[in-house]
């Protein structure tokens, strides 16, 4: 399994509330959260972004209130995966549980920039900076949590039983 795409870079702390505003947790349609996915960060995001792209951020991405609507609508804005130097452990659960890869790797965090065009090995947890021509060694994805992914979420995959 593999992702590939354009970075979006952030900082630290990038917390849910800015990942999708609490103004539009009345709705939990996944089109309408992409549709606002970031905007309070970066107002562009959702014109520049494309299936695939990646968002790497530095520490605690993901921070803040518990809601799964922060992960369903980076998924639904058609970013294949987050790389982050760590993530608040909600966060991190919320993403596995709807089927959105995200992988920590400190050096990953601070080696690549924005714009870069990067590639991720879930198998081998390999990260590679195609623009820059840097590896990075993340961490691989045990055999359940791929299968969670490729299920697109817990519930799939329960259900697949």
């Amino acid at each position: 399994m593999n992702a590939k795409g354009t970075v979006f870079k952030y900082g630290d702390n990038v917390d849910t509330d800015v990942i999708i505003p609490a103004r539009y947790l009345n709705s939990s349609d996944p089109v309408e959260l992409a549709a606002h996915c970031m905007e309070d960060i970066d107002a562009d995001f959702v014109k520049r972004v494309k299936k695939g792209d990646i968002i790497v951020a530095d520490k605690n991405f993901g921070c803040g209130s518990s809601r799964e609507h922060a992960p369903i609508a980076i998924k639904a804005a058609g970013v294949s995966c987050v790389i982050a130097e760590t993530f608040a452990r909600i966060f991190y659960r919320n993403a596995i549980n709807i089927g959105l890869p995200i992988i920590e790797c400190p050096e990953a965090a601070r080696g690549i920039a924005d714009g870069d065009e990067v590639e991720v090995d879930f198998d081998l947890g390999v990260i590679r900076d195609l623009t820059k021509g840097t590896s990075f060694q993340g961490q691989a994805f045990p055999p359940f949590m791929q299968k969670i992914i490729a299920a697109e979420g817990l519930v799939n995959y329960i259900n697949s039983k």
